[in-house]
């Protein structure tokens, strides 16, 4: 008689976990309407970079951008920005994907196609904020499969004119000097523009059209000025910093 209950106990439980499931997945782990809003545009603006011509320089580099989910029960889907580089292969900042990419099954929005994607490569944490992604090629338009990003080689310089791209649009902006951040911050932090941008977003050379970078965070920016024969400083809003993808120790091969 005891091993029957023990057997209805466990039948129980199982359906009571079971319908705890089945409840999560069909009503709780629902996105909401404005997360379901924002998806649709997103993968909609991922599949007007191909179909529709750019109307600039700056607009072409658009082809590059992407988008990338991932997902969190009990959460809305996160989207954030990544930049394809050819072959399959998609590079962001590793915050965007999240810390356990296994378990939070990251997506790429890319060519209005929603890929699965795998991780190819990832620096150890609170190394280096990037991450590579790879997604199927031959599922991609062959506009995108025929392209490859180039890279911009030789040293970055202060006063650069950038272009920072996303699927929807591009914003300009330049390359600052470290030396108006904290001290503390400037040699970790030295691949600065003026003002932050989205995370995962790339960074391209104005003038040659060649990736420079993923935007990765936001740094405190300082204004310096002497006063009474001393050196004082104030907070003048943020800078953006971006991981640079030309060095060695962030070389681009997965």
């Amino acid at each position: 008689m005891l091993k029957r209950y023990d057997t209805i106990g466990y039948v129980l439980a199982f359906l009571a976990v079971l319908g705890f499931l089945l409840g999560w997945k069909l009503i709780i782990a629902r996105p909401s309407p404005e997360s379901v809003a924002e998806y649709e545009k997103r993968i909609q603006a991922t599949e007007a970079i191909i179909s529709a011509p750019a109307q600039s320089a700056d607009d072409s580099l658009r082809i590059y951008a992407v988008n990338v989910v991932h997902t969190v029960p009990f959460k809305d889907p996160f989207i954030g920005n990544g930049i394809y580089l050819g072959n399959g292969l998609v590079l962001t900042a590793a915050h965007v994907v999240g810390r356990w990419p296994s378990y939070t099954n990251p997506r790429v929005l890319i060519g209005g196609q929603d890929l699965p994607a795998r991780v190819s490569k990832e620096w150890a944490p609170g190394q280096v904020d990037l991450m590579f992604l790879s997604v199927d090629q031959t599922r991609l338009p062959v506009s995108l499969q025929l392209r490859q990003n180039p890279l911009c080689r030789g040293p970055l310089q202060v006063g650069m004119n950038v272009i920072v791209v996303y699927p929807e649009r591009t914003v300009r902006s330049q390359t600052i000097s470290p030396l108006l951040i904290a001290p503390e911050y400037r040699s970790k932090y030295s691949t600065l523009i003026t003002e932050p941008e989205g995370s995962g977003s790339g960074v391209f050379n104005a003038e040659q059209k060649c990736f420079m970078g993923i935007m990765s965070t936001k740094i405190v920016k300082y204004t310096y000025q002497g006063e009474r024969g001393r050196v004082t400083s104030r907070a003048n809003g943020f800078a953006g910093y971006f991981v640079p993808v030309s060095n060695g120790r962030n070389s681009v091969t997965p």
